[in-house]
């Protein structure tokens, strides 16, 4: 037998992989960006970076439907991105096993929220299981892929950041290999209108089906082997929990002597098993971390349980916390630093792209509507160049309601900045609504050349795929043409000519219309990977002959 020390993420993959899964793909975003990556090194899958969430989860759909399992990664905002097709694909049901991750991110440690993605998981009737560590997030994804066949249904993996990202031991490896193992279902699409073309006549009756397989994956929950009681004594006892994920972990560490009811499939939950949980302590506690999710069905239930009472509903669990609120004293100290050490506030890399952008934004006094990326940090000191930040895409689409009921003395003065990445993840929509809908603005695309935010992943701008082969890039001045903006309001500048990034700033802001402004520079982590592929001379070449052909007010050729 071997053993590995793996990460959430690897552990996720590895567990796929073995599990045969056909396709992979997602879009990166932390804390789930590594799963696909790892998965993208092993054989006999298909991988991408899809364009966004919804798009990848589409593909994903697609996948199954043919006979292929397929696995979907995300961070938990991006399931807002991804709702309209999850929804539906509950309906449809998905043929050959479609697992989709959700990588939660308690305490936002990269995120511009904290939500628990659990609540998507009982909106849409997706079954969902959460691992509490990497041994059973390879397990977990395995039973995820047989769950959703056997229940011709999408499953969601819950992970948190802590999870994703720490490390423990996966066993069991024989032959000192992981083995994959053949999915079972025959490729090919299987044509079945009433089941998959869902107007409305057909939704009907997908709707009732969806609640008969609910019937059954509650009766299912009761028996799972994602659920168990762990007691020593089968008496009764004064205190009992009923716990998951990463919580659980905190709980054994704190109060190992402690029954608990550890759930692994959190949605549905097993009332019966609950129940005679329940009956054999006498103060139960509900340790989950952000919202009440089990807590609030067990009182549903008529079940009396401490949960939000005693543990807080914001921000990250730590074992401190855990036994701070079972009321655990652990007997040691905690450990404080010898010295004081100084926060260090985030910044952008020494040398980035995106530093003049932001210098010469503030110097013009714009008022400047941001979007999701490392051009987040321009809000900070020196900067101060950043006005608002809500969503992908956000940035183009929130500047065009802005400028609608700006005063005189603002017009002209707002910009939006978004980078290449997230431009072509959900910019791209906003900048044809501004076309459309004869708005005006000065939008600002900050090409880098890669997904810096997460770990310098491509995109379709960048001219790569996963594999780091090369692959068609979006060409700006085409798309610009397609929507038809005028020349003279399209160009691309150099990020690290600053002259040039003024006297654009200078000749685009006050004039009429949509204006599109490019500013490329290699990301400089970006390009010391390029130096090692020996690729590094051509892509900064191509940057340099996009900027000599396309400059502020230049004719297109």
């Amino acid at each position: 037998m071997r053993t590995r020390l793996l990460s959430g993420n690897e552990a996720v993959a590895l567990g796929a992989w073995e599990a045969g899964v056909a396709v992979g793909c997602g879009y990166p975003g932390t804390p789930s960006t590594e799963i696909l990556e790892t998965l993208a090194r092993q054989p006999e899958v298909y991988t991408e970076w899809s364009v966004n969430e919804k798009v990848a989860l589409e593909v994903g759909v697609g996948a199954a439907l043919a006979g292929g399992r397929a696995l979907v990664t995300m961070k938990h905002v991006g399931v807002n991105v991804a709702a309209d097709p999850l929804f539906t694909a509950a309906y449809t049901g998905v043929r050959a096993g479609l697992v989709i991750v959700t990588a939660d991110d308690p305490d936002m440690h990269s995120s511009q929220n904290e939500q628990d993605n659990r609540n998507y998981a009982i909106a849409a009737k997706v079954p969902m299981l959460e691992p509490s560590d990497s041994a059973e997030a390879r397990e977990f994804t395995k039973l995820a892929f047989e769950l959703s066949e056997a229940h011709d249904t999408p499953v969601f993996l819950r992970l948190t950041t802590r999870l994703s990202h720490s490390k423990s031991l996966v066993e069991a490896f024989p032959d000192g290999a992981p083995v994959r193992t053949p999915a079972p279902i025959e490729p090919g699409f299987v044509a079945d209108p009433r089941k998959y073309v869902m107007i409305p006549g057909h939704a009907r009756l997908r709707r009732r089906a969806l609640a008969e397989r609910w019937v059954a994956l509650e009766e299912l929950a009761e028996t799972h082997p994602a659920n168990r009681i762990e007691r020593s004594d089968a008496g009764p006892a004064p205190i009992g929990v009923i716990t998951s994920g990463i919580p659980y972990t905190y709980v054994k560490e704190v109060a190992p002597e402690l029954p608990v009811l550890k759930l692994g499939l959190v949605h549905p939950l097993p009332r019966r098993l609950v129940e005679e949980f329940a009956a054999s302590v006498g103060r139960l506690y509900v340790v989950e971390e952000l919202d009440p999710v089990i807590e609030t069905r067990l009182k549903a239930w008529g079940i009396d349980c401490i949960g939000k009472d005693a543990f807080p509903a914001i921000g990250e669990f730590t074992p401190a916390i855990v036994a701070a609120g079972l009321g655990v004293d652990t007997g040691g100290e905690a450990l404080a630093p010898a010295i004081e050490v100084p926060v260090r506030r985030p910044g952008l890399c020494p040398g980035c792209p995106h530093d003049h952008v932001f210098n010469e934004l503030r110097r013009h006094d714009m008022i400047v509507s941001g979007d999701i990326g490392c051009y987040s940090l321009g809000v900070l000191p020196p900067y101060n160049a950043m006005d608002t930040l809500l969503d992908m895409g956000a940035s183009l689409t929130m500047a065009q309601g802005m400028d609608v009921v700006a005063p005189p003395d603002q017009k002209g003065r707002i910009a939006a900045v978004i980078g290449d990445s997230t431009f072509a993840h959900s910019g791209i929509t906003g900048l044809l609504n501004a076309v459309w809908n004869g708005h005006d603005g000065l939008y600002i695309v900050l090409d880098n050349g890669t997904t810096a935010m997460t770990g310098m992943q491509p995109n379709p701008m960048s001219g790569e795929r996963i594999g780091r082969e090369e692959a068609p890039s979006v060409d700006y001045e085409l798309l610009a043409r397609a929507f038809h903006l005028p020349a003279e309001n399209v160009g691309m500048v150099d990020a690290y000519d600053t002259g040039a990034i003024s006297a654009a700033i200078d000749e685009l802001a006050p004039r009429p219309g949509v204006r599109l402004l490019v500013v490329v520079g290699l990301c400089l982590i970006e390009g010391q990977k390029l130096k090692k592929l020996d690729r590094l001379t051509g892509k900064k070449g191509l940057r340099r002959e996009l900027i000599a052909l396309h400059p502020v007010g230049g004719t297109r050729g």
